[in-house]
């Protein structure tokens, strides 16, 4: 594993730690060259509540590694998650910047009414 990957992984687990603390839904997302992932996942780790991604048929259709596709996805994750009764998260960027399609589909859950 490279050295970037490993750095990565080390910023996701601290954060990880840092949400098990508190008990909170987490708003776990996670990104790929080609597409974007985001689960809802409960307090203790055992369920995901919600999930939304550009692997879905719906999505597809377009683009699907770019910053519109990553907006989408939040709209769609935020729409799952009120429907799921969760209104407020914590937002796990898995080690990843909070820059580009990771920022765009925190503000879109955050404008479609998920707080974090």
């Amino acid at each position: 594993m490279n050295e970037k990957k490993k750095a990565r992984l080390r910023r996701a687990a601290k954060t990880r730690v840092n949400i098990r603390e508190k008990a909170t839904v987490r708003l776990c997302v996670h990104r790929t060259p080609r597409h974007i992932y985001a689960q809802i996942i409960s307090a203790n780790g055992a369920t995901v509540l919600a999930t939304a991604s550009t692997v879905e048929a719906d999505l597809r259709t377009e683009a699907t590694g770019n910053v519109n596709a990553a907006t989408k996805v939040g709209q769609l994750i935020a729409e799952r998650a009120k429907a799921a009764g969760v209104t407020k998260v914590a937002f796990d960027r898995s080690g990843f910047k909070y820059h580009g399609r990771v920022k765009a589909l925190a503000d879109a859950a955050r404008e479609n009414g998920l707080e974090f």
